[in-house]
């Protein structure tokens, strides 16, 4: 299977409508009125996407005051999305993308490594932030799942 192209900084992020942990959801939504941070996540309610979710969930206040949409995906399917969300308390959309047409269309489907060392291959742990006007303003690959929420504060503010 051939890997997508991930897109690049300053590209129009890829357009997607989906449904998700809240319904359903579209990046178009979004347009003119808040960035995005979409971030990708190889499994709901493991070790590391819950780490990583809750830094989310607990510097949500955070992103709003800088108008800025938080939004999960994986290949995960909405019941386990709502699970998920439902179980940690949650505040923003996850994405049950089991056709991985968001996954596929950022690229992010390919050889991961997990955190006890074994090569795999699914979703791996990537995020892309995107502007109001839909044009992408960084991506993160290498995330660290507690630090990943704070990392992107702090950019926010350099790159506002």
């Amino acid at each position: 299977m051939s890997e997508n192209a991930v897109p690049r900084v300053g590209q129009a992020a890829p357009t997607f409508r989906a449904t998700a942990s809240t319904g359903e959801i579209a990046l178009d939504d979004f347009r003119g009125k808040q960035s995005v941070v979409l971030y990708f996540y190889p499994k709901a309610d493991t070790p590391g996407c819950t780490r990583e979710a809750c830094a989310f969930r607990d510097s949500s206040q955070e992103f709003v005051k800088r108008g800025v949409a938080v939004i999960g995906v994986s290949a995960d399917d909405v019941g386990a999305q709502q699970a998920f969300d439902q179980k940690y308390n949650l505040k923003f959309p996850l994405i049950a993308d089991t056709d991985r047409a968001v996954i596929n269309a950022y690229g992010v489907w390919g050889e991961r490594v997990r955190p006890d060392g074994q090569k795999s291959v699914g979703v791996r742990r990537w995020t892309f932030l995107i502007d109001k006007t839909g044009t992408i303003r960084k991506v993160y690959q290498n995330v660290t799942p507690e630090e990943h929420a704070g990392e992107i504060l702090r950019d926010l503010d350099s790159l506002q």
